[in-house]
């Protein structure tokens, strides 16, 4: 390439593998699939199992153990406070991508969730982004509505999920009028972009949006495009989407689809009231997914217009696999969160996705975007940590390529580096002691260099609330505590069965304990602090 290109990476919160239509999905997308299908899109390309770790590993380049996010900063237990690598932001054990592009001369812009640090010291500002707007927690209301909800009643969850934002250095005490996030964080995007027009600089825009995150809700003219659509309940659509997905040739034509685990009832066991509100809530999540796209849209015509998008990387990805969990269920996030939301909250029928509605979707839904992989975000099974992801640029990349070789979120900063023509400090950064790289440039593989991203023989190992996994090629152990897994590690070849339905563990017991022998160096290597964790405790 003639020039240091520029590079956007754009990251959606809890998007499902399935869910916009290059992957095989019903949501309206066009401006994704435009870019996908001009692009490399990847089949096994893998994240952490939850937000803030996933965000901590793509600016850092390593695992979040060592980032500062060994545990998401509102899920850190007694064992693991004041380690190493449970700061619960971002920390200086590492050099951001931002900083290096920020030095190595590009313009470094941020805007949506940030979820790296609460306090101006941990602000993006103080990494790297010289200009940026951000969602300081893991969550938000999308409309910037806050319940009146007397302080000894709130929830845990509404507690946590307080809007709070900054821009550059300093917090923000009002949200513009009319604030909708996708919307607000492009919006803000959009005006980095045109006051650095007469800057020669290239640039590094990093646009976090905060959906399809709970709650759900979304313009009603973009939920209205699919009122009636779900009607026939979450299992109809995985069986259409498995479909699609053999068609495109983004999983195999036999693949075995892992069972849907879920302790919520199945469709026909609801009444008539529930399917509505269950159906309601996934138009709903739709319509949010269909606006996200269109604010793609808007900074791809923007960069269009201006001669800029053939210049540009694209990389897209969903931080984790889709949200099913069950958050009625889970005491952690009480008390009483299901009588709070139904006194300071309008959940009726025709009123879900309003800014003054709090719903969810559920384990049924998260599966059906999902499959074939088992289980969804939180989870270190595929359902968990195998995520929708993307790469456009017209000099790297023959249109409308697939690629089924392992990858990792670690590899997008040693990529954009050298892309960058720069290089990672190594051990020392600004006189300080900074961790390498973990991830690999996948430089090479997209030039045609090298037949895959990592040998393979390479290891990557996961953790996240006690779930376990470790993956050497085409084996991987997973180990899911009681009660919602087997309380053992169990041992898949994804080759054969990327839906983890077939346990080999008993049948191979060599290949389990070469993979754990690898599972006690990456406790070494990354800090892991284990322990056994109760979900619902």
């Amino acid at each position: 390439m003639p020039q240091r290109p520029n590079f956007l990476v754009i990251v959606a919160d809890d998007l499902g593998f399935s869910d916009i239509g290059a992957f095989g999905g019903e949501i309206a997308t066009p401006n994704l699939d435009r870019l996908a299908r001009a692009g490399l899109r990847f089949t096994d390309f893998h994240t952490a199992s939850a937000c803030s770790p996933t965000r901590a590993m793509l600016l850092s380049g390593t695992d979040h153990h060592i980032a500062g996010l060994g545990s998401m900063a509102e899920a850190i237990r007694g064992e693991q406070v004041g380690k190493p690598g449970y700061e619960g932001h971002l920390n200086d054990r590492v050099a951001s991508l931002a900083e290096l592009l920020h030095d190595g001369g590009y313009r470094t812009l941020m805007s949506g969730k940030w979820h790296l640090g609460l306090t101006p010291e941990t602000f993006p500002a103080r990494r790297g982004f010289e200009r940026s707007f951000a969602l300081l927690p893991g969550a938000a209301n999308h409309y910037g509505f806050e319940a009146d909800i007397p302080a000894e009643e709130t929830p845990r969850l509404l507690k946590v999920t307080a809007g709070l934002y900054a821009e550059n250095d300093a917090f923000i005490d009002e949200l513009p009028a009319g604030f909708y996030s996708s919307d607000g964080f492009t919006d803000k995007l959009l005006g980095y972009l045109q006051e650095g027009e007469a800057d020669n600089r290239p640039f590094f825009a990093y646009l976090a949006f905060s959906a399809p995150h709970w709650p759900l809700q979304a313009p009603p003219e973009n939920v209205a495009r699919y009122r009636g659509r779900y009607d026939g309940g979450p299992e109809a659509l995985r069986a259409e989407r498995l479909g699609r997905l053999k068609k495109l040739g983004l999983v195999g034509s036999d693949v075995a689809p892992h069972p849907v685990e879920a302790r919520s009832p199945e469709w026909g066991a609801l009444s008539a009231h529930e399917r509505a509100v269950s159906a309601r809530s996934m138009e709903v999540y739709a319509g949010m997914v269909e606006r996200l796209d269109w604010n793609v849209g808007r900074v791809v015509d923007y960069l269009e217009a201006r001669g800029q998008l053939d210049d540009t990387v694209v990389i897209f990805l969903s931080d984790n696999g889709a949200e099913g969990a069950l958050l009625e269920a889970l005491p952690t996030f009480g008390p009483n969160l299901q009588q709070v939301i139904a006194d300071y909250y309008d959940n009726s029928l025709d009123n879900i996705g309003r800014g003054n509605s709090y719903v969810w979707y559920g384990p049924r839904w998260a599966q059906a975007a999902t499959a074939p992989a088992r289980l969804y975000k939180a989870h270190t099974t595929e359902g968990g940590i195998r995520t929708v992801a993307f790469l456009r640029h017209p000099g790297l990349i023959r249109q409308g390529e697939i690629s089924h070789e392992f990858a990792t979120v670690m590899d997008i900063a040693p990529t954009l580096l050298e892309l960058a023509g720069l290089s990672h400090p190594g051990t020392e950064y600004r006189g300080r002691p900074v961790a390498p790289l973990r991830g690999r440039s996948l430089l090479p593989y997209l030039k045609g260099h090298r037949d895959s991203p990592h040998p393979d023989d390479h290891v990557t190992g996961w953790e996240l609330f006690g779930q376990r996994a470790i993956r050497q090629g085409r084996h991987k152990a997973v180990f899911i505590p009681a009660p919602i897994g087997p309380d053992t590690w169990q041992l898949y070849d994804l080759k054969a069965d990327p839906g983890e339905t077939v346990d080999l563990a008993a049948t191979r017991p060599d290949i389990l304990a070469r993979l754990l022998r690898h599972w006690d160096s990456y406790v070494a290597e990354t800090g892991v602090v284990e322990f056994n964790f109760n979900p619902l405790r």
